[in-house]
């Protein structure tokens, strides 16, 4: 971190020829298990990984936001006064995005110059843009000398990304950006964004497989699955009155009238009321020290991700086919929206550096692609670092 620090502050110097006032990160995420419930008023348990975004930045006497970034190599600017999407710069309507919220909520947002650095791969699924968003919100914040509370953050985030840019993304990532803490994970209802920290097993590590595949989810059948979840609650609350959303509905009711939904549809629906059900178990075995129970429902996560609701992709299921041969993997499972990006996989720590070796080595065998493995414990959530 510290050498990650000097970069920045070097080249916020260089760019904008004036010191850095404050330097700020917002970590990315893996999601442990709970994939789209989230949505669906459902349950969730990710942690925040030791992989973060870094905004170094300085007041400006204007309405105008300079944003430097180093990991495109490019400069994008916007007025406070006329806040706009802008198409060659898309990174940058995450910002834009923050700013617009921030003043909707009565904050006065000052000009900023700033750049960014981050080291949470894109697309991948460990929400580099949550992180973004949260990270500009607490610079925004900072800078304007105005305190909101974490929870208020993730929900303004998640506007951002909901209003602004277009993605109709649930609150997990930003939620667990901002509130995430060391040596936990944070389970959270979805639903009234209660939540709690739940320890990690000690001498198992989670260890974060990048399939090297991309994936838009604005482009892609996200919205869709979301509508057809939207579509069985809409059915299915002919014959219950009082569901809201998927997490009202129980195996034992969709298994009496799952006949009513479309097929597609109904598994869809499959997925989201076996997946709540399964983070409510994981909880428990974490809580009890199960790692051998948690592994098994990561498992059972993947394959209903894989066939009811169908975001799986070939080297998604390749990825964790090769995790479960290796020895010491009690759990492996995609993780994040799916149609590519990275796996998460729980390993007992003395067989980590072999799993490793030997995942990478045959998966690039297999696809000619060489992933990227990150093994991470639970980090903190975001913060003012100087």
């Amino acid at each position: 971190m510290s050498d990650r620090l000097a970069v920045v502050r070097t080249a916020f110097a260089e760019h904008f020829w004036k010191p850095v006032e404050r330097v700020v990160r917002a970590p990315g995420r893996v999601n442990l298990i709970g994939e789209h419930t989230d949505y669906n008023d459902g349950f969730v348990l990710p942690m925040a990984i030791e992989r973060d975004i870094l905004v170094a930045f300085a007041r400006r006497p204007d309405r105008q936001v300079v944003l430097h970034s180093l990991d495109f190599g490019e400069v994008a600017t916007f007025s406070l006064d006329g806040i706009e999407k802008e198409e060659e710069h898309p990174w940058s309507n995450y910002a834009r995005g923050v700013a617009s919220e921030l003043q909707a909520a009565g904050v006065r947002v000052p000009g900023l110059d700033a750049v960014l650095q981050g080291n949470v791969p894109i697309g991948a699924g460990l929400s580099s843009s949550a992180a973004f968003e949260v990270a500009m919100a607490l610079a925004f914040l900072t800078a304007a000398d105005v305190s909101m509370e974490r929870v208020q953050v993730a929900l303004l985030a998640q506007r951002a990304e909901n209003r602004f840019v277009g993605m109709q993304c649930g609150i997990m990532d930003q939620f667990v950006s901002a509130l995430g803490q060391v040596g936990h994970a944070l389970f959270i209802d979805c639903r009234d964004l209660s939540h709690r920290a739940v320890p990690m097993p000690a001498g198992m590590r989670v260890v974060i497989c990048d399939t090297m595949t991309r994936r838009g989810l604005v482009g892609t059948a996200y919205n869709e699955r979301r509508q057809q979840c939207e579509e069985a609650v809409r059915i299915l609350g002919g014959i219950l009155p009082g569901i809201r959303a998927l997490r009202d509905v129980t195996p034992e009711q969709l298994a009496r009238y799952g006949d009513l939904l479309p097929p597609v549809v109904r598994r869809r629906a499959a997925h989201v009321v076996s997946e709540d059900a399964r983070v409510l178990q994981a909880v428990q075995a974490l809580q009890a020290g199960q790692a051998e129970t948690f592994g098994r429902l990561m498992d059972a996560s993947h394959v209903s991700l894989r066939d009811d609701y169908e975001v799986s992709s070939r080297e998604l299921n390749l990825m964790v086919e090769l995790a479960r041969e290796v020895p010491g993997c009690l759990g492996a499972r995609m993780t994040g929206a799916g149609f590519g990006g990275a796996t998460v996989n729980l390993v007992r720590e003395e067989a980590v550096e072999s799993f490793v070796a030997t995942v990478a080595r045959r998966y690039q065998e297999e696809t000619g692609l060489k992933p990227e493995v990150t093994v991470s414990a639970p980090a903190a959530g975001a913060g003012v670092l100087a």
